[in-house]
């Protein structure tokens, strides 16, 4: 059994396309982290120069205490949407690069059931079991990756249940 040239570049590409895929998608993410980041820094420094002068406006100590609670609730919920904003750029970059994950196992699944089918018919007589061992194997690793597959999925329902639960507290 050889792996012709045609094969190994057409494997190769495949690899080189799959890590920037996984990087560009890495790369998105950062990006609207960032874009994030800067806005409510923007909004946050917005926000306490407008609560400095409410404050400083106030004419008594008892509207300059109204003020300050005034601001306080507002404070909240922004952190509450923040979060929220954070949690859901990253559940869409772990739902982009599941898929991504998905699509190259399917592939793998599918080039390894090919040199599977390939050794079977080369395979000289009396290595049945050495095929088996290797079909055997082959089917070990689908399980062990539709459970990972499982877990990954019933983790990031309960993060997205957790942060509905406390967005809906926070409300």
């Amino acid at each position: 059994m050889s792996i012709n040239t045609e094969q190994f570049t057409a494997a190769n590409k495949a690899t080189v396309d799959s890590l920037l895929s996984v990087a560009n998608t890495a790369l998105a993410s950062a990006e609207r982290i960032a874009a994030l980041n800067l806005n409510t820094a923007r909004a946050a420094l917005e926000d306490t120069v407008s609560g400095v002068k409410s404050v400083m406006e106030a004419k008594d100590p008892k509207a300059a205490l109204a003020a300050q609670t005034a601001l306080a609730q507002p404070a909240v919920e922004k952190a509450v949407a923040y979060s929220r904003s954070v949690y859901e750029i990253s559940a869409q970059t772990q739902q982009d690069l599941a898929k991504m994950v998905e699509a190259q196992f399917g592939d793998f699944q599918k080039s390894m059931a090919g040199m599977v089918e390939m050794a079977t018919k080369s395979a000289p007589a009396g290595s049945e079991g050495a095929v088996a061992a290797i079909q055997s194997a082959i089917a070990a690793a689908n399980s062990a990756f539709g459970n990972m597959n499982t877990v990954a999925k019933q983790f990031a329902d309960a993060a997205q249940a957790n942060m509905a639960a406390v967005t809906k507290k926070s409300k």
